[in-house]
């Protein structure tokens, strides 16, 4: 495949324009190391577990939420098994009404469809506007993350992870994400 220079010279200028095929070249250019495995497109971790190959690192879920006034946008990063208690969860970060962001939020802050949510969408918020919270269970291990479509899964160590979030000038916390019971 031939690589359209162009397109990569508007990436520089403005990561958001990245088209999906390209977060390869981001990665790679960048020093961020990842295994990739294809499978067919699924929607939820159950899915996942059923229809895509055994695989390193931790299995994830991104739950892409906003506060009451829709002012705040948080991509909190747990454990795919983890079901998050929002309400412990607005205390912790000091919100009120956290609640599941539309799809139509998750198009313009990380340029992916339900399903499909992912870190690697921090690369299409060029105004920070997204606030990452990481499961502190989760830190120090590599990860499973869609490439920006359900369709593929990428392994990516920890200092992977911790490179790409520096690259796209994100700051996280990891904290204990409270879990429902």
């Amino acid at each position: 495949m031939r690589y359209n220079q162009k397109a990569f010279c508007d990436f520089l200028i403005n990561p958001a324009v990245l088209p999906m095929t390209d977060i390869y070249k981001f990665l790679e250019n960048n020093g961020i190391h990842y295994q990739r495995f294809d499978h067919p497109a699924v929607y939820t971790v159950e899915e996942a577990e059923r229809l895509c190959p055994k695989m390193p690192g931790a299995s994830i879920k991104n739950l892409f939420l906003r506060d009451k006034n829709g002012k705040r946008h948080f991509l909190a990063v747990v454990g795919w098994k983890k079901s998050v208690d929002l309400k412990k969860l607005n205390e912790l970060l000091g919100v009120s009404g956290l609640s599941f962001a539309s799809p139509e939020r998750l198009q313009k802050y990380l340029g992916v469809e339900p399903g499909s949510v992912t870190l690697l969408g921090l690369i299409k918020d060029q105004n920070h506007e997204v606030e990452v919270v990481i499961d502190k269970q989760l830190w120090g291990q590599a990860l499973q993350c869609h490439p920006l479509v359900n369709t593929a899964t990428l392994v990516m160590p920890a200092d992977g992870i911790e490179r790409f979030l520096k690259k796209t000038g994100h700051v996280y916390q990891t904290i204990e994400i409270p879990e429902r019971k």
